[in-house]
């Protein structure tokens, strides 16, 4: 799986991460172009969930519904006031919503009346 982790993301990681604890990314319906990502730092892995990448300290785990919409997935860090944290951009993009909070990946699902159909 090929997962990009910028310096600055790597920075704010590497000093949020305590011993044990990991950045979940997750894909969920959502967004007018229809799927956004979704991630919380957290110490315990849920059924279904596996490492998908490791850097260093920072393991990013995911589960199998997720897991085909993360190669290709770049994150970074912005510490401004709007829209601040981790920024997460992926190649495969087909389309974005104009704010760029939710995407759609060539080759992936499409969102047919609000819903994702796979």
């Amino acid at each position: 799986m090929n997962i990009t982790i910028k310096e600055k993301a790597e920075t704010m990681l590497n000093n949020k991460l305590a011993a044990g604890q990991f950045l979940r990314v997750l894909v969920k319906e959502g967004g007018c172009a229809g799927l956004t990502y979704d991630a919380a730092i957290v110490s315990e892995m849920k059924g279904g969930e596996s490492v998908v990448h490791t850097a260093g300290v920072i393991r990013i785990v995911t589960d199998a519904a997720s897991a085909k919409f993360l190669d290709g997935l770049v994150i970074d860090y912005s510490d401004e006031l709007i829209n601040g944290g981790l920024q997460f951009t992926n190649s495969n993009t087909r389309t974005t919503c104009g704010c760029g909070q939710s995407f759609n990946l060539s080759g992936f699902p499409k969102v047919v009346d609000g819903k994702c159909k796979i």
